[in-house]
């Protein structure tokens, strides 16, 4: 087994783990006329293509193809020179003259774009708003939420009343009240970033800190969420000097801990749903094959029961949730649905199912540790496998943010984040804002405690022992 030093990875995903980007492929035909003189290439995708839901419009030309960013409020730029190769590894179907569906390995589901005859006439070149100007910015951001953000009504937002706000903006309070207004939401999929100028507004990191600081007291109080990997680290030192003996095995990239409590009873930290790969076309790959060894060193050590640790988790891609659950599934069902905001009303709600992959499956009883830090693509794998027969849920609720990120760009180049989509379980139950955690209060245990550091002891795998050894 591995011994070594563990720390949580640094790396900012949050942004990205969930956010849906687009590829196109570049299709070319040539006809040759009877004379046998070739005519000019024709590429087919060449024109305009509107995604409403996501409002995106993606131009096509045999020069530089742009991505547009589309609201009540105008149209800006996200990319000008748009190169699909970048994108996550993403694939085209050009289905028909005037549908195109862009999907990629990453993520659970696929985008449809529709062909538009005319260029959009907020995307003229004449209209596209590319400024300074603070008021037009703030026109632009809250268009973006009150066009396309899915749950004002879920966290008792009335986003009419903060449109007014566009007369008290100025170029020197603009992002203060950018902040104020994201901070409303607590949102952990919610964000605003303008890596220029400094600013890093992250809706849902006020009232995580005040989650993750519920049971710490003195010196262990957080300033700041960068503390909790000070903390974090610590924390999986005990775990796996105390509770693994020191005897561990870690994939390459240090992403997922393994290893035996005793000879009853297995333990797997899933530290993140990103990061496994090289690069996008390895990534399901490489993840895959951890996994693979993780289950043979599973099923050859004969253990009968597991916890399953995601309370490090801060997500990442939705694929990578669904294979790692599928290593813990019996048989084939639906685990989940999923709609877009659209207009006023919601994309067609689709059905997702996972079923069992790989050459052995743990069906043994299993504890599935949970935390407030929780979040996205981690809380998706929850809630996949939370209502299996075998599976008891002990700790703290997730986060409650589970849409994929959509992106937007302001017409200042800022970066905005927001969730699109609406989530449920297999029973049509929404968990965004409350989260997934136990049913039973008996198994609510604090993901930090100031007793558990002070006793160099873990809360929430104690319990869980309690639970697996009745």
């Amino acid at each position: 087994m591995m011994n070594s030093y563990i720390k949580i990875k640094t790396e900012i995903i949050k942004h990205f783990k969930k956010c849906f980007p687009i590829l196109i492929l570049l299709i070319f035909t040539a006809c040759q006329s009877d004379d046998d003189t070739l005519s000019p290439i024709v590429d087919p995708i060449n024109g305009f293509w509107l995604s409403a839901e996501k409002g995106y419009i993606l131009e096509f030309t045999d020069g530089k193809d742009i991505l547009y960013n589309i609201n009540t409020a105008g149209c800006s730029i996200q990319d000008d020179d748009f190169i699909p190769e970048e994108f996550f590894g993403l694939k085209l179907d050009l289905a028909s003259e005037n549908e195109l569906i862009a999907s990629t390995d990453l993520s659970d589901s696929e985008v449809k774009f529709t062909r538009l005859s005319n260029q959009n006439p907020n995307c003229l070149p004449d209209q596209i708003s590319a400024t300074e100007d603070p008021q037009v910015n703030f026109d632009h951001f809250w268009n973006i939420f009150n066009d396309h953000y899915a749950f004002f009504e879920t966290r008792d937002i009335n986003w009419s009343q903060y449109e007014s706000l566009r007369n008290q903006v100025t170029a020197d309070n603009f992002y203060d009240i950018l902040e104020g207004l994201a901070y409303l939401l607590e949102d952990g999929h919610v964000s605003v970033i303008d890596e220029e100028n400094g600013v890093q507004i992250e809706s849902g990191d006020p009232i995580l800190l005040e989650r993750l600081n519920t049971n710490l007291s003195g010196d262990l109080i957080m300033d700041n969420i960068d503390d909790f990997f000070d903390l974090g680290n610590e924390k999986l030192i005990t775990i796996v000097t105390d509770y693994l003996g020191g005897n561990f095995e870690i994939d390459e990239r240090e992403n997922i801990i393994w290893g035996l409590i005793n000879d009853d009873i297995g333990y797997i930290n899933v530290l993140t749903m990103t990061g496994y790969g090289t690069d996008f076309s390895d990534e399901l790959t490489t993840l895959n094959a951890v996994l693979d060894t993780i289950m043979d060193d599973l099923e050859a050590s004969g253990v009968s029961k597991l916890i399953l640790d995601i309370r490090f988790n801060d997500g990442g891609y939705d694929t990578a949730a669904l294979n790692i659950a599928s290593r813990f599934i019996d048989q084939e069902r639906i685990s989940y649905f999923k709609k877009a905001r659209l207009g006023d009303g919601f994309t067609e709600n689709k059905p997702f199912s996972v079923g069992p992959r790989g050459d052995f499956q743990f069906t043994g009883d299993i504890i599935l540790l949970t935390s407030p830090y929780s979040i996205s693509a981690a809380e998706l794998f929850a809630l996949c496998i939370k209502d299996l027969p075998y599976v008891t849920i002990v700790g703290e609720s997730t986060t409650g943010a589970f849409s994929t990120i959509l992106t937007h760009v302001l017409p200042n180049g800022a970066e905005v984040g927001l969730s699109n989509e609406i989530y449920t379980d297999a029973q049509g139950e929404v968990f965004e804002v409350i989260g997934i955690g136990p049913e039973n209060e008996e198994n609510r245990v604090p993901f930090l405690s100031t007793i558990d550091f002070e006793k160099e002891k873990d809360s929430g795998i104690e319990r869980a022992l309690e639970l697996l050894s009745n």
